[in-house]
């Protein structure tokens, strides 16, 4: 499953991770709250890279 990033509200892990969306939806993960943070980030990096300088 892939989630959009952008459309992340808030995760929170307690004990599960769990993601709420903008609209309200929670999905809860296998994985820590920590690597989805950090994938959530890397893919925000990733976006930056494909903007021309300016």
């Amino acid at each position: 499953m892939v989630v959009n990033a952008d459309l992340i509200r808030s995760v929170e892990e307690n004990p599960d991770t769990t993601i709420t969306l903008i609209n309200g939806d929670h999905i809860i993960v296998q994985e820590p709250m920590k690597q989805v943070v950090a994938k959530t980030i890397d893919y925000g990096r990733s976006l930056r890279t494909l903007l021309p300088p300016s």
